[in-house]
């Protein structure tokens, strides 16, 4: 059991990003390949599996979040490429056992962010064996700072954007 909460995009924010992204470009869902396969879905924290209908779009997390929160990242606000589902998914499953996308020996970033979405620190996680207790432990770090309101996981590989987990209330 995870101890903290991987957040997927908001429905309400899926379903603008299934009409325009946040670059401005229009939704161009396409059926997925083997080449997509496997890839991260950010609507319901699963891997795609070939045949699913599916979308490639632009997305500022960072952004979306200070909209509702009022912060003001400057110059850290970036949008990057993730996976979503063309239509309504259902999100991820409740009480999940594991972090989405925790294949050991991949490497994440887990950038931590202040409550004005300004960048406050990171840490390179390679995922161990033991992937839940591998980000556990980045998050309780992360949070042992009173500054850090939100982190972000990242793919080194590529840049994008995993899932976030915020400081609990």
């Amino acid at each position: 059991m995870t101890t903290y909460t991987a957040r997927p995009i908001e429905p309400a924010v899926l379903a603008e990003l299934r009409v325009g992204d946040d670059a401005g470009r229009p939704c161009l869902p396409f059926t997925a390949t083997d080449a997509e396969d496997g890839s991260p879905l950010r609507c319901c924290l699963r891997n795609i599996v070939e045949g699913d209908r599916i979308a490639l779009v632009s997305y500022a997390p960072l952004r979306r979040w200070a909209a509702v929160t009022g912060a003001a990242p400057g110059a850290y606000d970036e949008q990057g490429p993730v996976f979503v589902h063309a239509g309504e998914c259902g999100g991820p499953v409740a009480e999940p056992e594991s972090y989405p996308f925790d294949r050991p020996g991949a490497l994440r970033t887990l950038r931590r962010y202040d409550a004005e979405g300004r960048i406050v620190g990171g840490r390179l996680l390679e995922i161990p064996a033991e992937a839940t207790a591998g980000f556990d432990e980045g998050f309780a770090e992360a949070f042992a700072d009173p500054r850090v309101a939100l982190v972000h996981v990242r793919a080194v590989e590529y840049g994008c954007f995993q899932f976030e987990v915020r400081r609990e209330a």
